[in-house]
């Protein structure tokens, strides 16, 4: 939602590109991890989609680099943002290392 609310700020003309990219990119790590969690009775599945929202996460850490690149965040935005999408990105780490402790 931090990045939502940070995206209303940027220009108009980045409606359909830069502003549309992070908003689903940064959505579909969510979505993807709850996807995950109603399929855990199959591993595979689980771990494909923990592996789709591991990815989207890593790309809504580009399109905070173009942000910033861009002028449309500061760098402070930026590294505190990144810095909660790492952490993120454990999490989903130890989930794909460690399915049975997730009811798969």
């Amino acid at each position: 939602m931090m990045i939502f609310d940070l995206s209303k700020q940027f220009p108009k003309e980045e409606t359909y590109s830069l502003t549309d990219q992070i908003r689903r990119s940064s959505r579909s790590v969510c979505a993807n991890i709850a996807e995950a969690y109603r399929k855990r009775r199959y591993e595979k599945h689980f771990i494909s989609k923990l592996s789709d929202a591991d990815s989207e996460n890593s790309e809504t850490q580009v399109w905070l680099d173009f942000s910033e690149s861009c002028n449309y965040i500061s760098k402070e935005q930026k590294n505190k943002l990144k810095s909660e999408s790492q952490e993120i990105g454990k999490l989903i780490q130890y989930m794909i290392n460690n399915p049975g402790k997730f009811g798969v």
